[in-house]
């Protein structure tokens, strides 16, 4: 496996950090990697290994002001949830598009990384999209344990530190991790309407979703702890263009808890990895973008 760290240029100017993950064979596909919100690419190390070893060349990246793509203090990081689709995520799409426009392009998305393509301008060149615990966030239907939590979150703490420092500190708060400002206004804003992102966001966003024509497939989790069964229900409807699977599994189903996390720890090699995703990635999809 070769590794090449590549800075790719947004359409906005600045610049975020992607990994590219490239197996010894050709690869038969190109697999990005969405991260879930405050998560950075090196947490999903464990897994692109594993896809690597079944032939596919991975991207991983970093959202503008998370991880490696932090150049500046977050109180001069000006950017939002819904930029980070039109241009974090629409850059990572056509570099891999372009260096590689024969084989399938495939989309894993983890928590808001499953959010995402709705608000990628060049979703169309994907052929396939899985996401991993992804939902809406409206609050109020969080899993029962966690309402006390996020009423505190979105109702004191992300308004009251948000306004304080410039930027949310959740490393200091144990919550989430360290946002810009416009991403986690933005984030509070969704999470308090019934229709989450679209409902705020209106027609545009709305229109953005139901550009998304790909099959997907939606995994989920009975015991996640920060996503519910009609998180996840309501997000995906939003992709009503796209054929959809949701596969919730049970705690049993998974051999012991998962909760949000869990999927990606290197012991699900020989149990999800192996078992769910080798089926969702063979054989590859067929290319379904015209350029």
């Amino acid at each position: 496996m070769q590794t090449e760290l590549r800075p790719l240029t947004t359409a906005a100017g600045y610049e975020i950090a992607s990994n590219w993950f490239i197996p010894d064979s050709a690869p038969q596909a190109t697999l990005i990697l969405a991260p879930a919100m405050g998560a950075t690419q090196g947490f999903y190390r464990p897994l692109v290994h594993w896809l690597v070893g079944q032939g596919l060349r991975v991207i991983t990246f970093d959202y503008h002001g998370v991880g490696a793509s932090r150049q500046a203090p977050l109180q001069h990081c000006h950017v939002n949830i819904v930029d980070w689709g039109r241009n974090d995520c629409a850059a990572v799409i056509n570099a891999a598009y372009r260096h590689d426009q024969s084989h399938p392009l495939i989309w894993l998305g983890h928590s808001l990384g499953g959010q995402l393509p709705g608000m990628i301008p060049n979703v169309h060149l994907l052929d396939r999209i899985i996401t991993v615990a992804s939902g809406s966030g409206y609050w109020r239907e969080s899993p029962p344990r966690l309402k006390r939590k996020v009423w505190m979150l979105w109702y004191l703490a992300a308004p009251l530190t948000t306004n304080l420092v410039g930027y949310f500190p959740g490393r200091r708060l144990n919550m989430v991790g360290d946002l810009p400002a416009g991403v986690m206004r933005q984030w509070r804003r969704w999470c308090l309407h019934p229709n989450y992102a679209v409902g705020v966001e209106g027609e545009p966003l709305r229109a953005g979703f139901q550009s998304v024509r790909c099959p997907i497939t939606a995994i989920s989790f009975e015991d996640d702890e920060l996503i519910s069964p009609v998180n996840v229900e309501k997000l995906h409807l939003d992709y009503r263009s796209a054929p959809v699977t949701l596969v919730h599994l049970s705690r049993k189903e998974c051999g012991g808890r998962m909760g949000h996390w869990g999927f990606f720890h290197p012991k699900q090699e020989t149990r999800l990895w192996r078992d769910l995703l080798r089926s969702e990635l063979h054989p590859y999809p067929r290319r379904l973008a015209a350029g």
